[in-house]
C-alpha cells in the first residue's frame, strides 16, 4: 500500500483529502503544518507529499526546500495545493523542483488522477538498471518518455582507452560526464612529494568526473586507464540542461551517485582511524564486491598500495599473512579472494 503524506492547515481540507486517499486505498498520514510535516517526512519517507503552499511556521516552499537539500527525502514526489492559480506562483514551485501542481478546489479526480500518474513515474524510476551501456540506455530512456531524453541519448559516444592512458588531469575543465561501459580506471590524487592517493577504483556501470561537472570547477583529482577501457563522454551541457529541467532524471542521477558518495566517505574515514591491515583487507573486499564477487583481482601492487595509503613494501607484507592465514592466494599479479569473510573479521 502506498503510502501519503498530507500537510495541509485547513483541517475540512487536510480531512476530506484524506478520505479520498483513503477510500482509494492509499496509506494516508496527516499535519497540520510545514514544520510537523517536515519531520514526518523525514521519519516515515512517503512514496508520495501532497502540500499546501500557504501555512503557518513553514510553507509549502519552505517544505519543498527543506526536503530537498536531504538525500532521503530528495527523491519524494511532491504535488503542490494552492487557492493561488497566478502563473508566477506555478513557476516557483516548479522551479523549486515540485512535481504537480493542483489549485483548489478541484474534483476527486483531479487528484487521484495527478497521484497516480506521479507514482507510475516515481516506480519506472526506482528500477534497477543493468550497469552497462544497455542499461544506461535503458535509464536514459525510461526515466521520462520526453523527447528530450531520447536526443541526449544519440548525443552519446564511446571512446576506447588504452591502458595507463589519462582521461584527465588535475586541475582540468570538465568537459563530460563519464560512464565506464568496459575496463578498470582509477582516480587519484597526487601530493606534492610525488606519492598518490587513490581515491576510488572504477568498475563498469560507474559514473565518473560527476562533482567537478557539477559544480563548474577543475577537476581536483586526475583519472587514469588500469586496463583497456570503453567510456561513454556524455556532454556537459547537454546532461545538465537536462537535469536542471528534469527533476525526474536529476532525481535517478542522485540515487546513482548516493553509493559511489557514500563509499568514498568510508574510505576517508578508513584512512584515518583504521589499522594498515585492515585497510588492505577493506581494500581487497572493496574490489572484490566492485566485481561482483569476482575473486581475481588484478591490481599491481603499487596501485594497492596508492588505494590503502601506504607504502608498496607495507601492502606486500600484509599479502603474505593474508595468504599465510588462507584468505587470499597470489598468482603473479593476480590476487584470488579465498576466504572474504575471514578479511572482514581482520582488525
Amino acid at each position: 500500500m502506498k503510502k501519503i503524506l498530507i500537510i495541509e492547515d485547513d483541517t475540512i481540507m487536510r480531512e476530506n483529502i484524506a478520505e479520498i486517499l483513503e477510500l482509494a486505498h492509499y496509506h494516508v498520514s496527516t499535519a497540520p503544518n510545514g514544520r510537523a510535516g517536515s519531520a514526518l517526512a523525514k521519519e516515515h519517507r512517503p512514496d508520495l507529499i501532497i502540500c499546501d503552499i500557504m501555512m503557518p511556521e513553514l510553507d509549502g516552499y519552505g517544505v519543498l526546500h527543506v526536503l530537498s537539500k536531504d538525500p532521503k527525502t530528495a527523491s519524494i514526489p511532491f504535488i503542490f495545493l494552492t487557492a493561488k492559480a497566478e502563473k508566477s506562483e506555478i513557476r516557483r514551485g516548479m522551479e523549486l523542483g515540485a512535481d504537480d501542481y493542483l489549485t483548489k478546489p478541484f474534483e476527486d479526480t483531479e487528484l487521484l488522477n495527478a497521484i497516480e500518474s506521479r507514482l507510475k513515474k516515481a516506480e519506472a524510476l526506482r528500477k534497477e538498471f543493468s550497469r552497462d551501456l544497455a542499461g544506461l540506455s535503458t535509464f536514459l530512456d525510461e526515466a521520462s518518455g520526453l523527447q528530450e531524453l531520447k536526443d541526449l541519448s544519440k548525443a552519446r559516444g564511446v571512446s576506447r582507452y588504452k591502458k595507463k592512458e589519462v582521461i584527465f588531469h588535475v586541475g582540468d575543465t570538465p568537459h563530460y560526464l563519464y560512464f565506464l561501459s568496459k575496463g578498470s580506471v582509477k582516480t587519484y590524487k597526487t601530493h606534492d612529494d610525488g606519492k598518490e592517493l587513490i581515491t576510488d577504483v572504477l568498475r563498469p556501470g560507474d559514473f565518473f568526473g560527476h562533482v567537478a561537472l557539477f559544480e563548474a570547477r577543475p577537476y581536483t583529482d586526475s583519472a587514469l586507464v588500469l586496463e583497456e577501457s570503453e567510456i561513454c563522454k556524455i556532454p556537459k551541457e547537454d546532461f545538465l540542461a537536462l537535469v536542471h529541467r528534469n527533476r525526474d532524471v536529476a532525481r535517478q542521477f542522485i540515487k546513482i551517485l548516493s553509493n559511489q558518495v557514500e563509499e568514498q566517505e568510508k574510505h576517508l574515514l578508513r584512512l584515518a582511524y583504521d589499522t594498515v591491515r585492515k585497510r588492505t583487507a577493506e581494500a581487497l573486499l572493496g574490489l572484490y564486491h566492485k566485481k561482483d564477487k569476482d575473486p581475481a583481482l588484478r591490481i599491481t601492487r603499487d596501485d594497492l598500495a596508492d588505494l590503502v595509503g601506504t607504502a608498496t613494501e607495507t601492502v606486500i607484507r600484509c599479502l603474505s599473512e593474508f595468504k599465510e592465514d588462507g584468505f587470499v592466494e597470489v598468482k603473479g599479479r593476480e590476487i584470488l579472494i579465498q576466504n572474504p569473510r575471514g578479511l572482514e573479521k581482520i582488525q
